[in-house]
């Protein structure tokens, strides 16, 4: 059966103008025409909305469970509907007729033709209907009237001379009324005038059951419809004018019932009568029920076809299913047949079971919680203030509010809707005090496991005035407008009782309305409109703000309302949905996408803020005793479900809008839940399914949470107890309490020096202004009352802290203090400013260095990832390791008792979302320069990988620096990783945007609102044990106001956390990985050297001594240091692969995997293009050169012309060595000709070439005492005889200084104007030797692992530094080469060709003229971050004496950190080595 959309009224108007125009009647019997006959003429063509010829069947049906609309032959009526008195005019009933002007037979055939014509589109044929006439002057129909009818229309169907009495289905209808609505009473009322209509009728149905075969009878009661008038207006549960006077209050809500039950109860009686029991009969009981809509909404009650279309349409829908209650909307559209139920419904085809009303029974679930708190304590003394209010403290609980409050239903068994009318005052949810908690779970029962003695709590069932009651003065059917009487009552109460001390008991009040404002606001807009809720809720607070002290109040948000539709929704669950819509019209009587349900979600939610608004406002702050907390947990409802997936029913009363004791039970949970969640931090979604534990208060935040003690603007409550410094100074970190600190300080850039905290905004100007003053780590403005910062909260256990900043200044201001942070300082600039803190501690009277104990917090980082992009070399992982070492290097060495915090930095990616998610707030034109390299990059593309890359190497940096126990080799000094924000959540707004309300108007700087959460979570760091350090900040979360205790009073280290730093795992191989993205060739070969890609290469080569042929590299045993381990060599080895050695070709096989020319193994064979010979000299370079060239030349699978060739060349420490025995053909002169012969041999004979040049390594001093291993080895004798001398300071000078000849002579290589003539050839110096330092290890001995079992030569670890160190030489300008190496271990120090700077560099690629010389290289920049951790010194042979000879030569050099291989001592002389 197809089906239209609904129709409205006219238009059915208009579909019944398709019957006929006139009105038949039988033989000799007056004809009537329809006095609206004429409009029914005017509107014949429009559409009827069902489809009946799918419906029609050739046969007639032979049951009257199987009747369609077709097999009707004619549509009857008994009873007198009619036009109801006005409204005043008095009341009728059946006993006392009475005349009026229309007369009820008129109205009957007006409605029983409107029907007919419906009918008439399923079955042409359908005779004229028929009303039987009564006396003729009754406008109510007696029991007399009803016989004489009734045999009247069985004569006229029998006399019928077109309707065969026998066969034919006739559709009769029997219309009665009692307008005094005394069945709406409850109880015993209610049930004898059920009996009496019962009586009444019943010879009537039992006369047509006995003489009319084959009829369907409609059973309908016009008592409401006609007295639509006189109904109360309103909704909910508020009493209404009686007509009939009940002997017992009379509710909306026990109308309702009545209404449902009266209906039931005719339904049960006709379901067992016999009139259902034959096939060809049937009476159905057809409610015609109303529900409650503004009077200007109505259309006319007695209007016929409203009526037939009503009687229609509840003959469509199943029995049990009948709501009756329609709107005006739905009185307009007509229900249709479907093909899966094209029959009139009867209770057999309905599937209809009789539901008997269950008596009132005693509860007989319990929903008890087990109650699991330890600390049950109320406070020391009786709490002045309402922010120090624990549970214990807690002597009297109120509540004021609805239904919910009052607990109808509350303990109703299953299906006994009668229980529904009864306040189960005790098991409500907020104050209900019956049994205990381990069997009803109320607020009142969790309270009073923490005080047996709390008083005012509600008890049994009863109204609000009956005295167990009690401080429980909810109302049933209640509104936000009864709030004010409820809170006089509820003040009253209290001062009137004697056994509590009004003045001094501490009262919990819970408040809760609104639901029934919803459920009405539809029929009055203005009166329930969003201001006047607040402004009724406000005006019972100002009462309760007013006259009650010491109090507590909750105010529950109004509930989220619309998860009640799905109850209604869903007809299979059985909810009585009269009822449901009597209750609540205004949520489901509306459609699902209409602009009606719009608004009402709309005004619930306007309910809600308004609410919290006016909470927020602070109005009722203003004493110290008294304040409200917004409870939002009802915000959100999820609607419980079965295992189906359908709701589950049993979470509600029997009326299915009321909560069972069940939900009444999960809703004090989650309000005791609330009451001690944070202000702002609060749950605001309530699962009914989930039993939760009851919450339990804790040292953190032992308290009721109220929006002072909340921390929920820039300042804290300072709650701690420990706050006594130790009883004498401490001497050791480990046993530092935070009242021990007496300054503070803090290193880094823009965040801590506190750009941009208070600008408002929109203001990008005042972004640069530095709010130092308010500094998560430095800054001490005002108090911590008003401003949380980490000094604000130190002074809370020192009021004489010195050191933080205030106000705003640049880091020269006095204002600044000891926050020395740089706005755009990167790691590079932390020694600097490190160095800068240090003289400013030593010089500040007020500080004393020596003994005073400080906290120094750091923080980098953000500003080299900003820029990591533009030089992914210089702002390498490793390099930030370096900087950041060398600046606590300066403060270990030179600080005496200090703890350094050492603070993780953000992701920058939460920067860069809420920067490009709100263009409309954030300056996105602005990215590039505000910080390019996060802003810029496009989603899902590989820079945003590689800045991912390289904020994980950033943050395994700084844990791998802390983690090597640099930094607690003394006793008064420690550094600590807070790794507070290593992971950050993005702040979002409720519509999943990123929220920049924490940010400053450039959306990268932080605001006050994020800088106090900052310093809460790192001083929470800072008293967690290492190891358990939270790891996540949640910018929007609360974090609770950490404390120390008695049984843990330090700020934690890993000694006092019994921490023990991971054993490092043990390094298999010294391969490394490969990160690089640009890898691709140029797109044809290029034919000059200086757009020479990494993956052009084809051939590799190499010459030299010992180093390339990788003399010794391998095996322990004495009998492998003479093996040539060609295989490993840095400059031309190929073993294995680049995951597991580092090799030049290893390198450049990730660019070209078909490279040509590398060694492996040991053996001659194998060498490949290896020339170089271990004890080679400059001398013997022309003759590996020319070898070289003829190698190259037959080899076949070199192209000689057109292949790239990459050959590398070290010469120089042989000649070194062996100076003191031939000091004038060791000259200086005759090793650069040596090396131009050679180089002029491959200019003249190869094309296409590429030449690194590396500079001899700085030869000095080999003498070092390792515990008596590799002092003067004999092999350093036999092979570096000028070694023999090295206890001569003056020959060991000399030595020195031919070794910078030799590197400054063939530093002029790069220049040379004869190898610049060809654009296929280059020369290039590669000078990362040029600065030699010993390698140390980590606690800053000398590391040999990087030599030979002789510690002469250079073991595989010494190979892969040498090969890493010339690759990066490579990739680096001429002129601004790395002049030293880092020596640390780790796999990423290879760096990258990168789109902006594709090729090898050359010196004309530099941007150099040849005319320039290369400026003097800062030795120094890289000389520190060895010596601080001791990386590899690039040569076998390590420098002592460097310093002797070598001067600082730039100012910012002065103010790092010393070699630490080098004591000052050793400087004037040699002996001091030992």
């Amino acid at each position: 059966m197809e089906l239209w959309p609904g129709v409205p009224l006219v238009g059915l108007l208009l579909l019944l103008g398709q019957g006929p125009s006139q009105i038949h009647g039988s033989s000799g019997e007056n004809t009537m025409v329809w006095q609206s006959q004429q409009v029914f003429r005017t509107l014949k063509n429009f559409p009827f909305p069902c489809k009946p010829k799918k419906l029609e069947l050739s046969v007639l049906s032979e049951s009257v469970h199987s009747l369609r609309p077709s097999d009707i032959k004619i549509v009857a009526a008994i009873g007198n509907p009619e036009t109801p008195p006005a409204p005043g005019s008095g009341t009728v009933n059946m006993e006392k007729p009475q005349s009026i002007e229309n007369k009820p037979q008129n109205v009957c055939m007006e409605i029983m033709t409107a029907l007919s014509d419906i009918i008439e589109h399923f079955n042409p044929s359908v005779l004229m209907p028929t009303c039987a006439p009564g006396k003729g002057t009754a406008a109510h129909t007696t029991a007399e009237d009803l016989w004489i009818q009734a045999k009247e229309l069985v004569r006229r169907m029998k006399d019928n001379p077109q309707l065969d009495f026998k066969k034919d289905w006739k559709l009769i209808t029997v219309f009665f009324s009692n307008t005094s609505q005394c069945h709406l009473c409850p109880s015993a009322q209610q049930r004898r005038h059920l009996m009496r209509h019962m009586e009444m009728l019943w010879g009537v149905l039992d006369y047509l059951h006995r003489e009319v075969p084959r009829a369907f009878v409609n059973l309908v009661d016009l008592s409401e419809v006609l007295t639509m008038d006189l109904q109360h207006q309103e909704t909910g549960f508020s009493p209404a004018p009686e007509v009939c006077k009940c002997s017992e209050e009379t509710t909306k809500l026990s109308k309702a019932v009545m209404q449902w039950s009266y209906q039931e109860a005719w339904e049960d009686l006709l379901i067992s009568s016999k009139f259902n029991k034959r096939e060809s009969f049937s009476v159905v009981f057809q409610p015609l029920f109303s529900e409650i809509e503004p009077p200007l909404k109505r259309s006319s009650p007695q209007d016929p076809t409203a009526l037939a279309l009503r009687i229609w349409n509840s003959m469509m829908e199943p029995v049990g299913q009948k709501d009756g209650l329609l709107n005006a909307a739905e009185r307009k559209t007509m229900k249709c047949p479907s093909q899966e139920s094209p029959y009139l419904f009867t209770y057999k085809n309905s599937n209809y079971q009789a539901r008997r009303l269950k008596p009132i029974t005693k509860l007989q679930s319990k929903e008890g919680t087990e109650f699991t708190c330890t600390d049950k304590d109320p406070s020391d003394s009786v709490p002045t203030t309402v922010h120090r209010l624990r549970p214990a403290d807690i002597k009297v609980i109120g509540a004021m509010g609805d239904s919910l409050t009052a607990g109808n239903g509350a303990g109703a068994s299953p299906g006994n809707i009668f229980a529904v009318l009864t306040e189960y005052r005790g098991l409500s949810w907020s104050v209900g005090g019956d049994e205990t908690i381990k069997t009803v779970t109320t607020l009142p029962n969790i309270l009073r496991e923490f005080n047996p003695s709390l008083k005012g709590f509600s008890v049994g069932t009863g109204k609000e005035n009956t005295p167990q009651a009690s401080f429980n003065q909810a109302v049933a059917g209640a509104k936000s407008d009864g709030l004010t009487a409820q809170a006089r009552t509820l003040v009253n109460l209290m001062k009137a009782d004697t056994t509590i001390n009004f003045q001094k008991d501490w009262k919990i009040i819970t408040v809760f309305i609104g639901g029934n404002d919803l459920c009405g606001s539809c029929n009055d807009v203005a009166r329930f409109s969003p201001q006047n809720f607040v402004d009724n809720i406000k005006a019972a607070l100002d009462i309760l703000h007013a006259e009650v002290p010491r109090a507590f109040v909750n105010m529950v948000k109004a509930i989220e309302i619309t998860p009640l539709r799905e109850l209604y929704n869903q007809p299979s669950i059985g909810c009585p949905r009269m009822i449901l819509r009597n209750l609540c019209p205004c949520v489901l009587n509306i459609g699902n996408n209409s602009t009606e349900l719009a608004s009402l979600v709309e005004r619930n939610r306007q309910y809600q803020k308004g609410t919290e608004k006016l909470i927020e406002s602070g109005r009722y702050d203003t004493r110290d005793d008294f304040t409200v907390v917004v409870q939002p947990f009802f915000e959100n409802v999820a609607m419980p479900r079965t295992p189906e997936g359908l709701p589950d029913r049993s979470f509600f009363a029997p009326d299915c809008f009321h909560f069972d004791v069940k939900t009444h039970a999960s809703s004090a949970i989650a309000l005791w839940k609330n009451m001690l969640e944070p202000v702002g931090h609060k749950t605001k979604h309530h699962n009914v399914e989930i039993k939760a534990p009851i919450m339990c208060p804790n040292q953190t935040m032992p308290f009721l949470s109220t929006t002072k003690n909340s921390n929920t603007g820039y300042g804290t409550s300072m709650l701690c107890k420990e706050t006594a410094p130790s009883a004498s100074p401490p001497t050791s970190v480990h046993a530092l309490r935070p009242a021990d600190i007496q300054v503070v300080a803090a290193l880094g850039d823009s965040l801590t020096a506190g750009n941009g905290i208070s600008s408002q905004e929109g203001d990008l100007n005042d972004i640069s202004t530095q709010y130092r003053g308010l500094s998560y780590s430095a800054g001490g403005d005002k108090s911590l009352e008003n401003v949380t910062t980490l000094p604000n909260i130190l002074r809370e256990f020192n009021g004489n802290l010195i050191g933080y900043s205030v106000g705003t200044g640049d880091v020269s201001s006095a204002s600044a203090f000891f926050n020395q942070a740089v706005p755009g300082a990167k790691a590079e600039n932390l020694a600097s400013q490190a160095q800068t803190l240090v003289q400013k501690m030593k010089t500040d009277r007020r500080v004393k260095f020596q003994q005073d104990w400080k906290v120094i917090t750091v923080m980098i980082g953000a500003n080299d990832l900003c820029d990591f992009c533009t030089d992914s070399n210089h702002y390498s992982a490793a390099n930030f390791f370096d900087h950041l070492r060398n600046a606590l290097d300066i403060l270990h060495k030179q600080v005496p008792r200090a703890l350094v915090n050492l603070v993780d930095f953000m992701n920058p990616s939460i920067i860069r979302q809420v920067f490009l998610k709100n263009p409309d707030k954030c300056p996105v034109n602005q990215a590039s320069v505000l910080c390019n390299c996060v802003l810029t990059p496009g989603e899902n593309s590989h820079e945003l990988a590689r800045l991912e890359a390289f904020t994980k190497s950033y943050q395994s940096s700084m844990l791998q620096l802390v983690e090597s126990g640099r930094y607690d080799t003394r006793e008064d000094f420690s550094v600590v990783l807070q790794p507070f924000l290593l992971n950050t959540r993005l702040p979002v707004l409720e519509n999943g945007n990123p929220d920049t309300s924490l940010f400053a108007p450039d959306c990268i700087h932080l605001n006050q609102k994020f800088h106090s959460q900052l310093a809460r979570a790192l001083w929470a760091n800072m008293l967690e044990p290492l190891g358990k350090k939270t790891d996540t900040l949640d910018p929007k979360g609360f974090i609770a106001m950490a404390c120390p205790t008695k049984d843990k009073p330090y700020l934690r280290t890993f000694q006092n956390s019994n921490y023990k730093y991971p054993t490092k795992p043990a390094i298999e191989n010294w391969g490394s990985d490969f990160l690089c993205t640009e890898q691709r060739p140029s797109s044809k070969v290029p034919t000059s050297v200086h757009e020479l890609r990494p993956a052009d290469i084809k051939v590799v080569a190499a010459m030299g001594d010992f180093l390339t042929t990788a003399t010794g590299a391998h095996g322990n045993e004495s009998n492998s240091l003479a093996t040539p381990w060609r295989g490993l060599s840095w400059s031309i080895g190929g073993d294995e692969t680049l995951e597991t050695l580092t090799t030049l070709p290893n390198i450049l096989k990730k660019f070209n995997p078909s490279i040509f020319g590398f060694s492996t193994g040991t053996l001659d064979d194998t060498a490949g293009l290896n020339v170089a010979e271990e004890g080679a000299r400059a001398q013997d370079m022309p003759a590996q050169a020319q070898a070289l060239v003829e190698k190259m030349k037959s080899t076949p699978t070199i192209d000689l012309q057109t292949d790239w060739k990459l050959i590398t060349l070290l010469i120089g420490n042989n000649d070194l060595c062996l100076y003191c025995e031939d000091p004038e053909n060791n000259s200086t002169k005759k090793y650069v000709e040596y090396i131009q012969r050679a180089l002029d041999i491959l200019y003249d004979e190869l094309p296409r070439v590429f030449i690194n040049v590396v500079e001899v390594m700085e030869l000095a001093g080999l003498h070092h005492d390792q515990g008596g291993k590799c002092a003067m080895p004999l092999a350093v004798q036999k092979n570096c005889s000028c070694f023999k001398h090295s206890q001569n300071l003056i020959s060991m000078q000399e030595l020195k200084k031919l070794n910078w000849n030799l590197q400054s002579d063939i530093s002029e290589l790069s220049y040379w104007h004869q190898y610049m003539q060809r654009e296929d050839f280059a020369v290039t110096v590669q000078p990362f030797f040029r600065n030699t330092f010993i390698p140390l290890n980590e606690r800053g001995g000398l590391d040999l692992t990087f030599f030979s079992e002789d510690c002469f030569y250079f073991s595989d670890r010494g190979h892969a530094e040498m090969a890493i160190a010339l690759w990066n030489n490579m990739l680096e300008p001429v002129g601004r080469k790395t002049t030293s190496n880092n020596f640390t271990y780790n796999r990423a120090k290879l760096k990258c060709p990168s789109p902006e700077s594709p090729f090898l560099y050359t010196l004309r690629n530099s941007q150099l003229l040849p005319a320039k010389a290369e400026k003097p290289s800062n030795a120094i920049y890289w000389a520190v971050p060895v010596a601080a951790i001791g990386g590899l010194a690039v040569g076998i042979l390590g420098v002592i004496l460097w310093k002797t000879v070598k001067p600082v030569q730039q100012e910012e050099e002065e103010v790092t950190l010393p070699n630490t291989s080098v004591e000052p001592e050793l400087t004037q002389a040699p002996e001091a080595s030992e």
